[in-house]
Formats: C-alpha cells, structure tokens, sequence
C-alpha cells in the first residue's frame, strides 16, 4: 500500500513537515510505503477553466500537478499538510490542489483522505475544512484521528513541543492505515459501490 503526502508549507521543514513525518513513522511501522511532495515553494499557477484537460486528461500546465497525478493515481490513500494563512490554506496549496482534482479524470472513489494543518495560533479548523472539501467531493472517505488534525507552533521545530499535537498525527495516521487495510479488504469481496450515471442540475437553466 501507498500514501502520497503533500507538503504544502514554503518551508522543507517546517512545523507542517514535521507533523508529516510524525505520521510517516506510523506508516512506516505499519509497513505501508510514502512518498513526500513539497509543492508550497512551487510556482503554481491557479486553474483557468479552458477545460483542456477533460480532452487531453491531464492539465494544459504540465508541471507538478501533472507529475502528482501520476502518484495519486497510484496511490492508495493521501495526506495533504498545509500551514495556516488568514484561516485558510497557503494560496500555492490551494491552486495545487483545485487543478489536481479537476484536471485527472480516473476514479478516486475509497482513496482515503487526510487532512493536517499547523498554526502558530488559530484558524486551524477553518483551513481543515477547507482541504476536506477536495476529498468528499470526489467519494473518498476522510480519515480523522483523536482531535481535529492540527499541530501548534509558529517557529520550525515548535511543533514538537505539542505533545498532543503529535500524538494527533500518530493516532491518524494509525486509523488512516487501519482504514486503506479494510477498505482494500473490502474491494476484495464486495468491489467499489454502484456508481449511478451522474445527474446534472443546474441551479439557472
């Protein structure tokens, strides 16, 4: 098994890297494999709408959002890891994220998700919310842990110091590989649900 996990800090090793690797030792441990992506010091450009990609099946700009699709593809579940910007998440982040959902067509159906933020202070659940709306729009279920999945700290390293914090990430990432075990379980015998063809309503017609 395979967890791709998305570092979207402009700091290699800052506080959301380290919350990352509290979670890498778990899956580590729990013989699951990961590779770390850090994409927050990227030159990532936001999605324009030309739709290029519902021809071509990747997006117009082929740059690390073309080369993460290949990996979430392959993958069974991803963490995405964000610092806290004005209660959301680091605008790069967020414009990673919006093209590489829009622009790959396969099916991401019980891909597992996970969300973790750090702050040094507050707007920590608002900025959770948000990245948890990319993995219930597309049918993958979200794997939570024992809080909301947020570290403290403003300095790198600070993070360490909130012992439950850390113990936050470890207790997710213990469910998030409890969760990709019996969900691949469950393929086995009963298969991915029925997929219904997709009703379309617009709300002005």
């Amino acid at each position: 098994m395979k967890v791709l996990m998305i570092n979207g800090s402009p700091h290699a090793n800052g506080n959301t890297a380290l919350a990352l690797a509290e979670m890498k030792k778990i899956f580590d441990a729990e013989g699951i494999e990961t590779e770390v992506m850090h994409i927050g010091n990227k030159d990532i450009r936001g999605c324009i709408a030309c739709n290029t990609c519902a021809k071509k099946g990747s997006c117009v700009f082929d740059d690390e959002v073309n080369e993460a699709a290949r990996k979430f593809e392959e993958c069974d579940g991803i963490v995405v890891g964000s610092p806290v910007y004005y209660a959301g998440a680091n605008a790069t982040l967020a414009a990673f994220l919006t093209r590489l959902f829009y622009s790959t067509p396969f099916d991401k159906t019980m891909k597992v998700g996970a969300a973790v933020v750090a702050a040094r202070r507050g707007g920590l659940s608002a900025t959770f919310d948000e990245l948890n709306k990319f993995f219930t729009i597309s049918g993958m279920p979200v794997a939570s842990g024992q809080y909301w999945n947020s570290v403290h700290g403003r300095a790198p390293g600070e993070a360490a110091q909130d012992a439950e914090g850390m113990q936050s990430m470890r207790t997710l990432a213990r469910n998030m590989a409890f969760l990709m075990k019996s969900i691949a379980l469950g393929k086995e015998q009963y298969g991915l649900p029925e997929k219904e063809p997709f009703e379309r309503t617009n709300f002005i017609r």
